[in-house]
């Protein structure tokens, strides 16, 4: 008698414990998501690479504030770059070209300027400094930061200090045209300490993106 009455009972703490754990999963399946993030796993470097985007420089001038917006293109390919710096009307305003061992800067209305070293150039040239170099890289959101270690950008605000002295902040980031997209950097703001252009902050916003 005391086991058929214990039956019932056992159905029901089992029909309990069933009806607990749907819950449980249910709850499971609707809980928000983390928001994503960049993933580094995602980032390819790529060696060949068109971009448009804009650049606003802040820097200082016979110790009087400068201001320079401009519009730029930039192509790459696994052995040189190219930049093109253009006016908010579209005229160009400087041209830089970087080939193994040489650089050459060209500017409206005067000789063209060739050294070994592409950033020295074009801080002579331009009055202040645009790393060239380091944005084959910067831009793709990748660095050599301040200890000789390579870095890869994950998130927005990101922050790196490079062997050469900038400080990158990436601000914003989108995904490319590429199958399956990949996170790619869209606004980073570089700040430097210079003797020549004191304090200098270039921010710069990509707006389109090649990969080749």
């Amino acid at each position: 008698m005391h086991q058929q009455n214990t039956k019932p009972l056992i159905r029901k703490i089992a029909s309990s414990l069933a009806l607990c754990s749907l819950l449980l999963s249910g709850c499971a399946t609707i809980t928000p998501p983390d928001k994503v993030e960049p993933s580094t796993s995602q980032r390819i470097y790529k060696d060949a690479l068109e971009l448009d985007g804009r650049l606003s420089v802040q820097y200082q001038k016979n110790e009087q504030d400068e201001a320079i917006h401009a519009s730029f293109t930039w192509k790459q390919s696994k052995d040189s770059s190219t930049i093109t710096i253009l006016s908010p009307l579209g005229q160009i305003l400087a041209t830089i070209d970087v080939k193994p061992g040489i650089a050459t800067l060209t500017q409206s209305g005067q000789a063209s300027r060739s050294a070994a070293d592409v950033d020295t150039l074009a801080e002579q040239a331009l009055g202040w400094p645009l790393p060239v170099s380091g944005l084959r890289n910067w831009l793709q959101g990748f660095a050599t930061d301040a200890n000789n270690k390579a870095f890869i950008a994950a998130a927005t605000n990101t922050k790196v200090l490079t062997r050469d002295g900038w400080n990158i902040q990436y601000m914003s980031w989108e995904d490319d045209n590429q199958t399956p997209p990949q996170s790619r950097p869209k606004r980073i703001d570089l700040t430097r300490q210079t003797e020549q252009a004191g304090k200098v902050m270039i921010r710069i916003v990509l707006d389109k993106w090649q990969a080749q």
